[in-house]
């Protein structure tokens, strides 16, 4: 019997971020695979603002080596918000994830 891999990264002292991703209808949602080397936060942004997710949802954060994990939803929507006039063309998706999760 083949294990999966691990996704605890191969540097556990790093924050590691996962996005629950809407595919709509029957497919629903998941949390999307992500190479180890794209798992942080500056990677999720650009992969955010590139249009690589069809509904982000949710966003959890976690670091093994520090034992700790959280739901980091809102802040990223905070930063996509704060950083927008930098990014220039944003998908409608990022759009739609600032304006739900808006505090």
């Amino acid at each position: 019997m083949r294990s999966s891999p691990s996704i605890v990264p191969h540097e556990a002292d790093q924050d590691t971020y996962l996005v629950l991703d809407d595919f709509g209808g029957r497919l629903g949602c998941s949390w999307r695979e992500t190479d180890v080397g794209r798992a942080n936060r500056e990677a999720l942004i650009r992969d955010l603002l590139d249009g690589q997710y069809r509904k982000p949802l949710r966003i959890v954060a976690f670091n093994t080596a520090e034992g700790w994990s959280r739901d980091v939803t809102a802040d990223v929507a905070d930063e996509l918000r704060r950083r927008y006039v930098e990014f220039g063309e944003v998908p409608d998706s990022v759009l739609d994830f600032i304006d739900f999760h808006r505090r």
